[in-house]
Parts: structure tokens; sequence; C-alpha cells
């Protein structure tokens, strides 16, 4: 009697697939390796690679997208991105802790620094 393991079929695959992911693209490792120092939110007082803050809550999507691509295209230097997205993070730090000091209420800590802009744009 034979038994056939089928989770031997799909080692290779999942195997395949690992592998790609631990291949960082070039412009990537260079975003994860470059740290800044950062005063905001639950940044306050650590390195933070430029990587981790163009994924955190403090970038739109939008924003996050198109920088990836300016700088993909050479468009922007890494420099230049760090520099970007170093100053948005602060900027919608230090507006997020504003408004939380001013309002109070169950969702004054929920609003973005785009549905802020997006706000005075419409007024």
């Amino acid at each position: 009697i034979t038994v056939k393991n089928s989770s031997k079929d799909t080692v290779p695959a999942a195997g395949e697939e690992e592998e790609d992911a631990s291949k960082e693209k070039p412009w990537e490792t260079a975003l994860k390796a470059t740290a800044v120092h950062m005063e905001v939110g639950e940044f306050r007082g650590h390195r933070v690679s430029v990587w981790d803050l163009l994924h955190s809550e403090y970038i739109p999507e939008e924003n996050r997208k198109e920088l990836l691509e300016l700088y993909q295209a050479g468009e922007l230097t890494l420099e230049q991105v760090k520099t970007v997205v170093s100053t948005i993070v602060a900027k919608a730090g230090a507006a997020k802790a504003e408004h939380s000091a001013h309002v109070s209420g169950p969702n004054a800590e929920t609003a973005t620094e785009a549905e802020r802009i997006h706000h005075l744009q419409e007024d």
C-alpha cells in the first residue's frame, strides 16, 4: 500500500513563494534601511524606517502609492522621499495631537490628516 502525501505537492510551491517574498527590490531595501528620528505619536523618541513611516496611519494610501511610484521611477531621490514622508508624518501627528486636545468625544482621535485637508478644501 502506498500512501500519497498531498502536502509534498504543495511544499515546493510554498517554498518558492517564500523565496520570492524574501527577495526585496533594491529600492525597498533602501527605504527600510533609511531611518529618521521622529517625535510624533507612537514614534516619539524612536528612529523609524522610511518604509514604516510610509505604511503608517499618517500617510494616506494614495499618497504612499504616488511617492513609491515617483521614487521607483527615479523622479524622487531617497533623500527627497525621506524628507517628504517625515514632514507629512510630523504635520499629521501634530495636527492629530492638536485636534485631540481641542475636541472631545468618541471620534476625536479618529480623524485623519487627509480628512482634515479634504474638509479644508471644501470650505
